[in-house]
C-alpha cells in the first residue's frame, strides 16, 4: 500500500503545469501531491529538463513512435521515482543538525506527528546513546511523499493514426496515460477526476497493480475525486465489481475550488461530508464484498480483512482550525490545500508576472468563466497573458487559436472529427455561420471569443520557469480558487505548512467568512447567475432545476444552523459572526427565489393572456 501520510495535508493537481513536477520538490519531506497527465508532450519536455538537471541520459520518445503517449508519461514517472528515491536516502543520511534536510523534514511535520515527537524526544535527551537509538528511529521512519497522478475522466479523445483512420481504444488519452501510469515503477496512486467513463473504468482491471498480489497487498491504487456521496457509491460499485478497491474518495467543492467548478444542484460541502460520515463504513463493507467476488473468481489472492479506504476533502480550506475541523469532526484522513500553493515557488511552477497578479488579486479579479473549451466553469484570474493573449486577437480580427496537441477536442458542429471550441478553425467557422444568419448580436460571438487555449496556457509556466520552447510561453492562464483572495505574499514551503499547522498566518486583512459559509455564498451567486441567463423564458425543465437546488440549498442551511454550535475550535465572536453570515445568505437566497417566482407568473400571465 502508499505510505501512511506522515502529514494530515496533501497537494491535489495543479492545472497542467503548476505541479507538473511538485514531488520533485515535496515529497522527500514526506508531502504527496499530484501530477496532471492530460499533456505528454510537456510531460516529455520536463522529462528532458529533468534529465539535464540531475545528469542522467536522455533518449527522446518520438510523438510518432508506436504507443508514445503511455511510454513518455512511464519515462517520465520512472525518472520522478528514481530522484526521489535518492532525495530519500540523502535526507536519512543527513545528520540532526540545524540546517540539515532531515531536520527541515522533522521541522515541517505537524505537533500531533509522532514523529515529531520523538523528534522532540532526541532534541531533551542529553545522553548520546540514547540520542543514537532515537536518531536511528527517527530515520527508518523517514519516507517520501506520494507521486500521485491525475487522469480526468473527461478527457478521453480518440486518437488517430497517419492513414487517418481511428486507432484502437486503448490508444486514445486516458487509456494511454492509465497504462503509462500502470507500467511505471511508482507506488502510488491515480486520482480519477470529472466523470465516469465506462472504458476507461474497465480498463483499470487489466493491469495487475490495481489487483491484490500474492501479499493481498496493492501495488498501485485507485483515488477516485467525487463530488456527492451518490457519486461515490454509484462509480465505487461499478470499480468493485471489476475487482478494483478504491483505497480513497476524495471529495471536492463543487464551486469553491481551482481550475474546472463541476456545481452540484445546491448541494453543499457540510451535508455531503456528513452522509460520508454516517455511510463510510456500510460502503466500504458493500464495496469489499462485490471486489471479494471478483478476486475468488480470479483465483486472486486476497485480504481477508477489509482493506484500508481513505476519506480527503479539498476545496476552499483556508485556516488550521478548519482543517482541524474537518480531520476531527468528519474524520477525513487528508485536507487537499491547492490555490494556496499557487503562492510557493519552492512548490509550484508559476512564473513571475502570474505570480504578481495572483499576490495582488482581490475578490473582485477572480470569477467563474466560461474560458473552458470543455464547456465547463473554469475559475479565472483577470488580466492572465492569457486573457490579454485573446483580446490582441480579437482586435486584430484573429479570433481563437492554433491549435496544435488537440487534447481538447469535442466539437463536431462543423467537422467530422472533434475540434476545439477554442481553435482559430472553429471561430471562424462560428462566426461566419452567424453573419450569414443574419444574427448581429454581439453576445453570440463573444460565448465562444473568450475560450482560451488550455492546452498551451496552462503548460506556459513551466517552459518560462525551465527556459525552453519560449515561443509558446507568452500566455499563461491560471486557474485560482476564490481562496487566492485572502493570501497576499509569496511564501516558502515553510511558511505555507507552519501556516496549514496553526504555527503562523498567512492570510490579509479581507474578511474571510468560514470556508462552508463562503461556499454557500458561491452557490447563491451561481443560481443568480443561471436565473440571469434565462432571458427567454423559464421553462419546465429549469423550473424543476430550481425546485432541486432550492431544496438542498435550503436543508444545508439547515444542517449549518445545528452545525455552528459544534465546531469547538473557534471563538464565540467567530460563530456569532459565522452566524449571521448564514442568516444574511439566506435571507439573500429567499429574496432570489422571490424575484424568480414572479418572473415565473408574469411569464405564465403573459402566455395566456389573448391578443388583442
Amino acid at each position: 500500500m502508499m505510505n501512511s501520510r506522515l502529514h494530515s495535508f496533501h497537494i491535489p493537481v495543479l492545472g497542467l503545469a503548476f505541479s507538473i513536477n511538485t514531488p520533485l520538490k515535496v515529497a522527500k519531506y514526506g508531502i504527496s501531491s499530484v501530477v496532471s497527465l492530460v499533456d505528454d508532450v510537456l510531460i516529455e519536455d520536463m522529462r528532458s529538463y529533468h534529465c539535464r538537471e540531475y545528469g542522467y541520459t536522455y533518449v527522446p520518445i518520438k510523438r510518432t513512435e508506436p504507443d508514445s503517449r503511455a511510454r513518455r508519461i512511464t519515462s517520465y514517472l520512472d525518472l520522478l521515482d528514481e530522484i526521489i528515491k535518492k532525495q530519500i536516502q540523502e535526507v536519512k543520511i543527513s545528520s540532526l543538525s540545524e540546517a540539515s534536510e532531515l531536520t527541515k523534514y522533522l521541522d515541517l511535520l505537524s505537533e500531533n506527528s509522532s514523529l515529531k515527537k520523538l523528534y522532540y524526544s532526541w532534541l531533551k535527551s542529553d545522553n548520546k546513546l540514547d540520542k543514537d537509538k532515537l536518531e536511528e528511529k527517527i530515520k527508518e521512519r523517514i519516507e517520501p511523499g506520494d507521486i500521485n497522478v491525475n487522469i480526468m475522466a473527461k478527457i478521453d479523445k480518440t486518437n488517430y493514426g497517419q492513414d487517418g483512420n481511428p486507432l484502437p481504444a486503448e490508444q486514445s488519452d486516458a487509456l494511454a496515460a492509465l497504462r503509462g501510469f500502470a507500467n511505471s515503477t511508482v507506488r502510488s496512486s491515480v486520482v480519477i477526476s470529472a466523470g465516469f467513463n465506462a472504458r476507461l473504468f474497465a480498463y483499470i482491471s487489466s493491469f495487475k497493480d490495481f489487483l491484490p498480489d500474492e501479499k493481498g497487498e496493492f501495488i498501485k491504487s485507485v483515488i477516485l475525486k467525487v463530488s456527492d456521496f451518490r457519486s461515490a457509491q454509484i462509480q465505487g460499485k461499478y470499480l468493485a465489481k471489476k475487482g478494483i478497491w478504491i483505497s480513497e474518495f476524495r471529495v471536492e467543492s463543487g464551486l469553491n475550488c481551482g481550475g474546472h467548478a463541476f456545481a452540484t444542484d445546491g448541494y453543499l460541502l457540510g451535508p455531503i461530508l456528513e452522509e460520508f460520515k454516517t455511510k463510510r463504513n456500510a460502503l466500504k463493507e458493500e464495496l469489499y464484498a462485490l471486489c471479494l467476488e471478483n478476486w475468488k473468481a480470479r483465483s486472486l489472492n486476497y485480504m481477508p480483512l477489509v482493506p484500508q479506504q481513505k476519506l480527503s476533502v479539498q476545496g476552499g480550506i483556508g485556516t488550521a482550525n478548519e482543517q482541524n475541523f474537518l480531520l476531527t469532526y468528519y474524520h477525513v484522513d487528508s485536507a487537499g490545500w491547492g490555490t494556496p500553493f499557487l503562492l510557493v515557488p519552492e512548490a509550484t511552477n508559476v512564473d513571475e508576472y502570474t505570480l504578481n497578479e495572483l499576490v495582488a488579486a482581490k475578490e473582485e479579479n477572480l470569477y467563474l468563466s466560461d474560458a473552458s473549451p470543455l464547456g465547463v466553469p473554469y475559475n479565472n484570474l483577470r488580466n492572465t497573458l492569457s486573457e490579454q493573449q485573446i483580446k490582441r486577437r480579437l482586435s486584430l480580427r484573429r479570433p481563437g487559436s492554433p491549435c496544435i496537441k488537440k487534447f481538447l477536442v469535442s466539437n463536431t458542429e462543423f467537422t467530422k472529427t472533434p475540434i476545439c471550441t477554442a481553435s482559430r478553425q472553429y471561430q471562424h467557422d462560428k462566426q461566419v455561420q452567424l453573419e450569414t444568419s443574419g444574427n448581429t448580436d454581439p453576445a453570440e460571438f463573444e460565448k465562444i471569443s473568450h475560450k482560451a487555449c488550455l492546452c498551451e496556457d496552462l503548460t506556459a509556466p513551466s517552459y518560462i520557469l525551465t527556459g525552453i520552447k519560449q515561443k509558446v510561453a507568452s500566455r499563461t492562464s491560471v486557474c485560482p480558487g476564490p481562496n487566492i483572495a485572502y493570501f497576499s505574499g509569496k511564501y516558502s514551503l515553510k511558511q505555507m505548512v507552519d501556516h496549514i499547522y496553526g504555527r503562523t498566518n498567512l492570510l490579509n486583512d479581507t474578511y474571510r467568512p468560514n470556508m462552508f459559509i463562503n461556499e454557500l455564498k458561491m452557490y447563491i451567486d451561481y443560481l443568480a447567475g443561471e436565473i440571469n441567463k434565462q432571458k427567454g423564458g423559464i421553462g419546465a425543465s429549469f423550473s424543476q432545476f430550481v425546485n432541486s437546488f432550492k431544496t438542498n440549498i435550503n436543508g444545508g442551511i439547515e444542517y449549518y444552523k445545528k452545525l455552528i454550535p459544534q465546531i469547538e475550535c473557534e471563538t464565540n465572536k467567530y460563530l456569532a459572526k459565522m452566524k449571521s453570515d448564514l442568516e444574511n445568505l439566506e435571507c439573500r437566497l429567499a429574496a432570489i427565489l422571490i424575484q424568480q417566482e414572479l418572473v415565473t407568473i408574469e411569464i405564465d400571465i403573459q402566455s395566456k393572456t389573448p391578443a388583442i
